[in-house]
């Protein structure tokens, strides 16, 4: 008897699409687990702000990568490869079919064709880069990077100020171009990838977005980010919802412009997720309503598989 098709489904979408709730019913389907590809959802001390599974979708169904991390950890998209990938395999033993929720572009871009092996950035250079951001600014910083890696100057988003540290993060450590080790060859899986994407008209989703900031509020993100707050120096709180919080906490913002902000910016991120994906023309496109014509579609695509 032939070994059946090994095959990853990802539900992906912009941030208040609904994915969460789609992904609990498909997976009941599918007789998977879930494997979360959220980049802040894996730390286990911002569970209001980053909006994870409650308790009770947590015992319906399996998940992986929920609140399993501490903030203090250093935690990436290739470490996410590096853990994900062998769990997949793992989980392929039991069901031919599993399911991957999440919108975080790059964990994605890790499951589906990896991530180039980078070196271990090590603490001091991390450490030395940081300061001179907030010493100085951006600009020394790009201008360190033109002079290092032209090649991936003309190339990096020069306002996306993490990632231009974290090239001049192993330019500095390396003493080589950061573009030297940007092979961008795709890795071979040993799955069949299925994309689906979750889409609302950008109204209705705006909100979506705005009515989910006031529930976290209500649910006590306030509290929740005050006691992050002595904590807000780490990578993993530099993201929306505690940075805007922060502000307030210095005397920076009232408590109402911080929350408005915070819709703003998810607002602004969920924008950059559709650029993003609109780049993969793999990923088929459903309004989370229509979940008979997605169970349609994925039972269609996952036959045609077993045909060929």
């Amino acid at each position: 008897m032939d070994e059946p098709e090994k095959i990853l489904v990802i539900l992906l979408g912009p941030t208040g699409v609904g994915k969460t709730s789609l992904s609990l019913r498909l997976a009941g389907r599918l007789g998977s687990p879930i494997l979360s590809a959220d980049s802040r959802q894996i730390f286990r001390e911002t569970r209001i702000g980053t909006a994870q599974p409650t308790p009770e979708q947590l015992a319906r169904v399996r998940h992986y990568f929920i609140a399993t991390h501490s903030i203090h950890e250093y935690y990436s998209a290739s470490r996410f490869e590096e853990e994900a990938i062998p769990l997949i395999r793992k989980l392929h033993r039991v069901t031919p079919t599993v399911l991957v929720c999440g919108g975080s572009m790059m964990y994605l871009d890790a499951l589906r064709k990896g991530i180039d092996e980078m070196p271990t950035v090590h603490p001091d250079i991390r450490e030395a880069v940081w300061k001179d951001y907030e010493m100085r600014g951006l600009e020394p910083l790009l201008e360190e990077l033109r002079e290092k890696d032209p090649i991936h100057y003309e190339q990096v988003d020069r306002k996306n100020y993490r990632r231009v540290i974290h090239a001049l993060e192993l330019c500095r450590q390396t003493g080589v171009p950061y573009s030297s080790f940007r092979v961008n060859q795709p890795k071979k899986r040993d799955f069949r990838v299925i994309e689906i994407g979750l889409t609302r008209p950008r109204e209705e989703l705006y909100e979506r977005i705005n009515q989910r900031v006031d529930q976290m509020m209500d649910a006590g993100l306030l509290e929740e980010a005050r006691a992050l707050y002595p904590s807000r120096h780490l990578n993993a709180l530099n993201t929306v919802g505690y940075k805007e919080l922060f502000l307030y906490f210095d005397g920076t913002w009232p408590l109402d412009l911080a929350i408005e902000k915070i819709k703003r910016d998810t607002r602004v991120y969920a924008r950059k997720q559709m650029t993003w994906f609109k780049r993969d023309p793999l990923i088929t496109w459903f309004h989370p309503d229509q979940e008979t014509e997605i169970l349609s579609f994925l039972e269609d695509q996952i036959n045609c598989g077993h045909e060929a």
